[in-house]
């Protein structure tokens, strides 16, 4: 896990969605099979590497490996105390993460976690480099027909911050929910002194 959240985190995103684009002229054909015995199953990787596949699984590892230390960062936050405290219980394991330590944990994950999914919507602007149609590629599309090429980027704006301020508004109601029976330390001295 760790090589893998220091991999992906290292590589710069447009890089990677560049070489997963690429990757046949490295591995030609995919095999499934017995080493040095019979193939059960080929393919050529350009058939099963897509545009769409590549961005999936580009975009998808990159994120993946900034959510695990997210969510790790998360249920470390928990104090050991509550763990301590669940397991005097008789809790089991499974029941002390889901009754305990993630509620406590989803305080610290969403907020971050709604910042990495509007980021990964702004990122997608990335797969018009390796062809895959997507806003920023349509609206590439359209001006080089029409060369009108500032009032169609300022649409693409205009999109993008439409999906991204809807995204906000859920995250916000995902924080509310989550959030809902915490006070902060002195919150309520602050309350009766501006009464």
């Amino acid at each position: 896990a760790l090589g893998f959240t220091w991999l992906f985190r290292s590589i710069p995103t447009l890089v990677l969605l560049i070489f997963l684009y690429n990757i046949a002229i490295l591995v030609p054909r995919v095999v499934i099979g017995i080493p040095f015995g019979p193939e059960f199953w080929s393919a050529d990787t350009n058939n099963l590497v897509t545009p769409f596949v590549a961005a999936l699984i580009g975009l998808g590892f990159h994120k993946a490996a900034y959510m695990s230390e997210i969510i790790r960062a998360g249920l470390l936050s928990v104090d050991d105390g509550q763990r301590q405290a669940a397991r005097a219980l008789g809790m089991g394991q499974a029941t002390m993460l889901r009754r305990v330590v993630l509620p406590q944990a989803m305080r610290v994950i969403v907020p971050p976690t709604g910042s990495e999914i509007i980021a990964t919507l702004k990122l997608t602007s990335l797969v018009s480099v390796i062809s895959m149609s997507d806003l920023l590629y349509t609206v590439e599309t359209i001006y080089s027909r029409t060369f009108q090429t500032i009032p169609l980027l300022l649409v693409a704006v205009i999109w993008y911050l439409v999906l991204t301020s809807i995204l906000q508004l859920i995250q916000r109601q995902i924080e509310r929910y989550f959030g809902r029976g915490y006070r902060l330390p002195g919150a309520e001295s602050v309350r009766t002194s501006e009464a």
